[in-house]
């Protein structure tokens, strides 16, 4: 494992009762994002035959946490944690990798919905008017989350691990809905991702402009596939 560079080095925050609680309904489904609506191109794996059960969805799902989200949309919540004046950056580099219209779409409509909830960043005058800047223009979901989340105070380490368990259990879910499965498989499958968000996180804080990526054709493939899918639970 790599040593993590210093200007992103997790300094072992510690936040308030009140900080830690904003960090979990952040993270919560309920919060009205519309992170349920979508299923990542897992409900068009499902129709290829490529997901058929609990092994498969989860290893699916394992295999999108390290290959697709740890390399793109993990580094950039990280990133934009670390240097939140730096979002129109890190927002414009997420458009720009979103491998289909679903995608963008998806980034997009999330970003906007978690900005009408009026989260607003809390701090120094410049941190305020970069997230009221923000809030304005309404940027994509990685960073929207990464600036909601860094009025905490929690270190960008902790914000990521936020953000990709918000992920697995909106990916959990939509398992259970396109396999379908059962809840205890859902819990199981929730369960593996877990254990692999910390080593996930910990790529994701080493990757900068030059290393951070968003390469992954078959899931952009069914992405695509899924837009004319005729028959769909999840939005297109």
């Amino acid at each position: 494992m790599q040593a993590l560079p210093t200007a992103m080095a997790d300094t072992s925050t510690t936040i308030t009762d009140a900080a830690l609680l904003r960090m979990i309904w952040l993270a919560s489904p309920a919060l009205p994002v519309g992170g349920f609506s979508y299923s990542e191109g897992l409900e068009a794996a499902v129709e290829a035959g490529l997901v058929r059960d609990e092994q498969s969805a989860g290893d699916w799902l394992v295999d999108q946490l390290h290959l697709s989200l740890a390399r793109g949309d993990l580094a950039v919540v990280a990133a934009a944690a670390q240097n939140p004046v730096r979002w129109p950056q890190l927002d414009a580099w997420v458009r720009q990798t979103r491998e289909s219209s679903e995608f963008r779409l998806q980034s997009e409509q999330m970003g906007r919905s978690l900005a009408d909830v009026g989260w607003v960043a809390e701090g120094t005058p410049a941190l305020r008017e970069s997230a009221g800047v923000a809030a304005r223009t309404q940027p994509t979901y990685p960073v929207a989350f990464a600036l909601a989340a860094q009025a905490t105070g929690a270190s960008p380490r902790q914000v990521a691990l936020t953000f990709a368990f918000a992920w697995s259990e909106n990916m959990m879910q939509s398992a259970i809905k396109s396999v379908p499965l059962g809840q205890s498989s859902g819990q199981r499958i929730l369960a593996r991702l877990a254990q692999e968000i910390p080593a996930a996180v910990d790529i994701a804080l080493t990757l900068d402009d030059d290393t951070r990526q968003a390469f992954t054709p078959m899931l952009a493939i069914l992405s695509a596939r899924h837009e004319t899918q005729y028959s769909r639970l999840f939005r297109s």
